[in-house]
């Protein structure tokens, strides 16, 4: 298999354990969120520090917090994904499951918008016809139940802001995480601590419980590892279509699996988002191909224009 194949393979393969996910915090909603989310954070420090001194690469989280500019968007980033993954678990615990599949269909187009707002990015028309489509997808949502999708609002912006941070680090994906979550380590730690003197805590009161927390370390660090190695050896428009796979998932499970109620108002809006994500993606592999061709054209015209010189170089 190519290099290529294998990132592909590597992509799917993360998606797939991220849109299966909830099946897995369904066996834990029966303990708080925020304990959830503190053993996750916990057991994935535990392996991602376990896999970079195997590598030899621990100083590197060390040099990675050395700046104060760095520090503080890893602490940034950590405030981000921190509250992105509480909001998750707790969408599953609350049978808002779709809310969250949502959530994550929605953030591409968030972070278009910041893209457009942030770094005066241009879009074009096709572009922002596909954000005005998912906002009318929104607004239909709000009007039909009455209330604001505030968890799938959230969760989009959330990881969207955690991906435009992650974008002024210079630092690798598995090391930046673990930095991240390092700093978020101490209040984790916490969290199971004061649980457990409560009697309260779900680790150690049962074998089942206390597998399955220990096991949301490494449900959360192999996918993040199978995309950081997929992201090295896959075109970012191939992994942004494939990464589509995770939210499709997750509306499988809340709608087939788990049986959350999927309304005519849901009909409506969850179509006009997929129709937005189409037209978003179609017009990105558009301008993706043709800045292709402008590199090569440019870089054929180049090889002409120089061509003579080196003949006339080479005359006594």
């Amino acid at each position: 298999m190519t290099q290529s194949g294998k990132g592909v393979a590597a992509i799917i393969a993360a998606c797939t354990i991220w849109g299966l996910s909830p099946i897995f915090y369904k066996q834990v909603a029966h303990i708080p969120a925020i304990e959830v989310l503190a053993h996750r954070v916990w057991w994935s420090l535990v392996l991602f520090v376990l896999i970079l001194t195997l590598q030899s690469r621990l100083g590197d989280v060390r040099a990675a917090l050395s700046t104060w500019r760095n520090f503080a968007l890893i602490a940034l980033a950590a405030c981000m994904i921190s509250v992105n993954w509480f909001l998750f678990i707790f969408a599953i615990q609350i049978e808002r499951t779709t809310e969250a599949s949502l959530g994550y269909f929605i953030y591409p187009l968030v972070a278009v918008l910041i893209g457009r707002f942030g770094f005066r990015e241009r879009l074009g028309v096709v572009q922002w016809g596909a954000v005005a489509l998912a906002a009318g997808a929104v607004g239909v949502l709000t009007y039909g139940l009455g209330v604001a999708p505030w968890i799938s609002l959230a969760l989009a912006c959330t990881f969207a802001l955690y991906s435009t941070i992650k974008k002024g680090l210079d630092t690798g994906p598995v090391v930046s995480v673990t930095c991240e979550i390092l700093l978020f380590s101490p209040l984790a730690l916490a969290v199971i601590v004061t649980a457990q003197m409560g009697g309260q805590g779900g680790f150690a009161t049962n074998m089942r419980d206390t597998v399955l927390l220990v096991l949301s370390g490494p449900v959360t660090a192999v996918p993040l590892i199978l995309f950081s190695y997929a992201a090295k050896r896959v075109a970012m428009s191939t992994l942004g279509l494939i990464a589509y796979l995770n939210p499709v998932l997750q509306f499988f499970c809340a709608v087939i699996l788990f049986g959350e109620p999927f309304g005519p108002w849901h009909a409506i809006a969850f179509p006009m988002i997929w129709i937005a994500l189409a037209l978003y993606s179609i017009s990105a592999l558009v301008q993706d191909r043709t800045a292709r061709r402008a590199s090569i054209s440019s870089a054929g015209v180049a090889l002409t224009e120089t061509k003579p010189a080196s003949d006339a170089s080479a005359k006594p």
